[in-house]
């Protein structure tokens, strides 16, 4: 099989992955805002991060079912999204009808087709863990920003590949099914055959993220965790909910097209 259909066929295995997440996808607490404080944190932490007015145009991808929509319209931007699954675009419309400066498209982040310097800042969460072909589309995410605008990525090492991690993942769902709380529902082995073939297949750290986001042409770099965040996500949580955000290594970083 040639690179082009292996590629192909990997990007199906993962739109349907988080086609079957979509129905219980916000009851995760890495993805829905559930707790007091939460959308606050995040409006404070990306605001900072993209840099931009009120009225500008950001172009989310991976939108999901639209949580960080949310923060992003609250910012005041004009928002264009797209998301490579139907199931995730119908919840993110359904959550999100009639908003006025939004306009979420199904597409692939990898290969946006958006019209060059058409965004001036560009957002994803939880996506570039995913990417089979991330300099593709690092290449293609610079030529859709304009000069001066931002990448943000919120993102973290997903890959378990310490016992410590797996034994806290098995100890939260313990405490999930003891406690009789409604916990995702995740198809584990799905997960773990995607994982197994991504080009982040043993972790996404942020320096090496840098590194090729510099060669993709990008620069003025900002790195940093998501405390504020976490803090909120802990606060008043189960402790099977304490235990699943402590799970992965998570961080923001924001890079800068020159002017």
């Amino acid at each position: 099989m040639s690179q082009h259909l292996a590629n192909f066929a990997l990007k199906e295995e993962i739109r349907e992955y988080w086609s079957r997440r979509a129905e219980t996808f916000d009851q995760s607490p890495l993805h829905g805002m559930q707790a007091p404080g939460e959308k606050a944190a995040w409006l404070d932490l990306i605001g900072s991060h993209v840099a931009a007015p009120a009225g500008a145009d950001v172009l989310e991808l991976a939108f999901g079912t639209g949580e960080i929509t949310s923060v992003l319209l609250a910012l005041g931007f004009r928002v264009t999204g797209l998301d490579l699954t139907e199931a995730m675009l119908r919840k993110a419309k359904a959550k999100h009808a009639g908003a006025s400066d939004l306009s979420l498209f199904l597409g692939d982040a990898e290969d946006t087709r958006e019209d060059d310097e058409s965004h001036d800042a560009i957002v994803m969460r939880h996506l570039v863990w995913t990417l089979v072909d991330p300099m593709a589309a690092f290449r293609d995410w610079y030529r859709v920003v304009r000069p001066g605008g931002r990448i943000v990525i919120i993102d973290g090492d997903f890959a378990e590949t310490s016992l410590l991690k797996r034994w806290r993942r098995k100890l939260a769902q313990w405490m999930e099914r003891r406690e009789g709380t409604q916990a995702p529902v995740i198809d584990w082995a799905a997960h773990e055959a995607i994982m197994r073939q991504i080009y982040f297949s043993r972790g996404l750290r942020p320096n090496a993220l840098r590194q090729m986001l510099t060669e993709a042409g990008f620069g003025d770099f900002r790195i940093e965790g998501l405390e504020p965040v976490r803090k909120a996500q802990r606060r008043g949580a189960s402790l099977a909910t304490r235990l699943k955000v402590g799970l992965s290594d998570s961080f923001i970083l924001s890079c800068a097209k020159p002017r």
